[in-house]
């Protein structure tokens, strides 16, 4: 009886009461797993499990805008200031990936996965299997720089896995993140690391409502408060303000909160491509940091000849060598100076081996598959995925390659020339020693180190290392030149001066061959989001406030009107709170719109999707956050009525939208008309009786975090307290109030 009554959940049952440090200003649940994500006043992020136990704290050094989980709950998106947005691995919070896709603050996030995968004709998922595997071993890591342990340096270390599960994405469905900013601008990023789109919504062409016409609007000032992709990936809903200007109907209108609706059928129709190009581009832009580092790690060590000329000369050196500066240049001095000055070559010779040349080969690969894409034109050309360009990448990538190869050749000859030095200085010594050291004539430092400075100067590994900045050509002679133009004539590649250019040139030209050939796609797909809807849906000052308006947008699985077609499985659900001072006879109200993303579509076939209902909120309390709940419920968090905003109680109630008398709402012409009006005669009243209720003993503070997944739901106390909430589960329960 006692595990039974253990295990009986009660609804609204109050799981924790816990204090915080610090003012909550943003929370998540994962959708996967027992974890709440939390964002804090003082700019860190806090990882806390079910039990309240904490896992991380991160602090990302800038003030943190905006949270989102992957959908598999493997990592956590984080908006920042600054138009920043990094993806963090779940298990531990390290930095997987940072994105700066926008230049000022990232207010809203929202990654959402293909629900409903494609099939072949045979009812099959086709999966695109990642073949770099069947040739290649795991791909390379960022070096270590020289000297430092692991965890000195902001490199992943090689017992990480996340950084890797991140990149391969192979085995993850299709996703796309999308980040809006308080000035209008919104990304796509597919995986949540690969670019593909950006939009900005301060002008944009619509169809205009029972007209035959497209309108050109203008949003002035706009800024995004919530953006959400449907499930199926062909729509995005927007919410956003700003001051219309419309140019066909003339005029400017008011400045005030609409909400959008954007085509982003592109995304479902074509996530086959977008896949595959995405797998590959986002693996070799992993792939060319790896290269971009290990250069840097090669410029930083000294060459040989610096190493040595700096011991001749008495100067500070690298710690291999300083560790035998007070040593005499006897045998065992010699040797050790061999041993360190040879060992700098080989420690170049390692990085090429396990960094660069496996880095370079693969990306070679890779290159190679999507140029085999590109010629398919039928599915890729309309993506942006230009054969043209792709060729170039391609061959730059080659280049690159036979960059490497040369660069090693020339290393491992200029090592066994130091080692032959070696051997005869040492050989040297040995003969001198058996004489009498009266004997020995005195020899001059300085002209030894000038001996050697001009080996030093014609440096075939110095010359390849050159910095990209620097105009420096590599002297070839005519002869070579020649049989490389002779060369070309056969085919193959086209560049016959690539025995000129550094090893970092080449590598600028291959980075610079690769923003070409990708930035293509993310144009195409830009310009093939467009705006299918606009609904205005309320006032708001013309100098807007940084005050806090409660609104969700939610997509749930069914049909709500028979007349609606039957491709659709998935409705919208928007809500939000309308203000007080523009609809004085419609005070203290939240309103709910549904079925706005198709309605575009009904209204050409000659019907009308769009719906709504306005709640009012019980008497004696206002709405601090709105949540909208699985099988199309709402989570309301109200405050009692008070002077003092530390004092009072406040309740959570959970309404059913099925239980709501949703009427249809008519379309004007006129993009600037407020529609809220209309609904002004069918007002909702919430009564505590008739909804589940649960009355919470502390005001409280936004935001509302509510779990589908778990059934629970936390919310926030003016005293710094964390409230965790277990939701109620059956619907036939009784609602329980306290």
């Amino acid at each position: 009886m006692e595990t039974d009554e253990a295990m009986r959940v009660l609804p609204f049952q109050l799981q924790f009461d816990k204090p915080v440090a610090s003012q909550i200003k943003i929370a998540e649940w994962n959708p996967e797993k027992d974890l709440l994500a939390m964002a804090t006043e003082d700019s860190k992020i806090l990882l806390h499990r079910f039990n309240w136990q904490r896992l991380w704290t991160i602090s990302p050094g800038k003030s943190v805008t905006s949270l989102c989980w992957r959908p598999d709950g493997k990592a956590i998106a984080v908006g920042l200031e600054d138009g920043t947005i990094t993806l963090h691995d779940v298990e531990n919070g390290k930095l997987l990936r940072s994105l700066k896709s926008h230049t000022v603050a990232v207010v809203c996030l929202n990654w959402e996965e293909d629900a409903q995968p494609s099939k072949n004709d045979f009812g099959n998922i086709p999966t695109y299997e990642d073949r770099t595997s069947r040739f290649f071993p795991p791909a390379p890591r960022i070096p270590q720089m020289p000297g430092l342990v692991s965890g000195d340096t902001g490199f992943t270390d090689d017992s990480e896995d996340s950084f890797r599960e991140l990149a391969n994405s192979s085995h993850q469905r299709f996703s796309i993140l999308c980040s809006g900013d308080k000035d209008g601008s919104i990304c796509f990023n597919i995986f949540g690391i690969f670019p593909i789109g950006k939009i900005n919504i301060h002008k944009f062409h619509v169809a205009i409502p029972n007209v035959d016409e497209q309108g050109t609007c203008h949003l002035l000032n706009a800024s995004i408060y919530k953006v959400a992709l449907s499930k199926d990936l062909f729509h995005l809903t927007v919410l956003c303000s700003g001051q219309l200007s419309q140019e066909e109907l003339g005029g400017h209108g008011m400045h005030g909160l609409h909400c959008l609706v954007l085509d982003t059928s592109i995304f479902s129709k074509r996530k086959d491509e977008l896949y595959q190009v995405a797998l590959q581009a986002s693996n070799i832009e992993d792939l060319t940091e790896v290269i971009r580092e290990s250069l840097t790690v090669m410029c930083l060590d000294s060459s040989p000849q610096e190493e040595f000329l700096s011991l001749l000369g008495g100067a500070r050196t690298s710690p291999p060598i300083h560790q035998f500066l007070a040593n005499s240049l006897g045998e065992a001095g010699v040797k050790r100076v061999s041993k360190a000055v040879c060992g700098a070559g080989k420690e170049l010779q390692l990085i090429v081996l396990n960094h660069l040349q496996p880095a370079a080969e693969i990306i070679g690969f890779r290159m190679g598959e999507l140029r085999g894409l590109s010629r398919w034109r039928a599915r890729f050309h309309g993506i942006g995925l230009d054969e043209k360009l792709i060729n170039n990448a391609t061959e730059n990538s080659g280049m690159f390659l036979v960059q490497v190869e040369r660069f090693m050749r020339v290393l491992s000859s200029v090592v066994q020339q130091f080692s032959n030095f070696f051997n005869w200085l040492l050989k040297c010594i040995k003969l001198l020693m058996q004489e009498p050291s009266d004997q020995l004539p005195r020899y001059n430092s300085e002209l030894v180190v000038i001996f050697l400075k001009f080996l030093y100067d014609q440096d075939p590994v110095r010359q390849l290392l050159e910095p990209s900045e620097i105009d420096h050509d590599v002297d070839v002679d005519l002869e070579t030149m020649q049989r490389v133009r002779d060369l070309v004539n056969f085919g193959g590649f086209s560049d016959c001066n690539y025995l000129r250019r550094t090893l970092l040139k080449e590598f600028q030209l291959l980075e610079s061959s690769f923003k070409e050939a990708f930035l293509m796609p993310f144009t195409t797909i830009s310009t093939k989001i467009l705006c299918e809807d606009f609904l205005p849906l309320f006032p708001l000052p013309s100098s807007p406030t940084s005050v806090f308006i409660p609104m969700s947008v939610s997509y749930y699985k069914g049909i709500s009107q028979p007349h609606q077609a039957s491709d659709h499985d998935f409705i919208d659900y928007v809500s939000f709170q309308v203000p007080n001072e523009p609809f004085s006879d419609i005070a203290n109200c939240i309103g709910i719109l549904r079925g706005f993303m198709h309605d575009m579509s009904g209204i050409k076939k000659g019907y009308t999707s769009l719906e709504a209902v306005l709640l009012s909120v019980p008497s004696g309390y206002h709405c601090v956050d709105l949540s909208l709940y699985k099988e199309g419920q709402i989570v309301l968090l109200l405050n009692e009525a008070c002077t003092s905003s530390d004092s009072g109680e406040a309740c959570m109630m959970i309404v059913r939208t099925s239980d709501l008398p949703f009427v249809s709402v008519s379309r004007s012409p006129y993009l600037d008309h407020w529609e809220l009006h209309q609904l002004k005669d069918s007002v909702f009243y919430l009564q505590m009786g008739n909804a589940k209720v649960r009355i919470i003993p502390h005001s409280v503070v936004a935001p509302l975090a509510v779990s589908a997944s778990r059934g629970v739901a936390s919310v926030y106390a003016t005293r710094k307290r964390a409230l965790v909430y277990i939701l109620e589960e059956d619907e036939d329960e009784v609602s329980d109030t306290e």
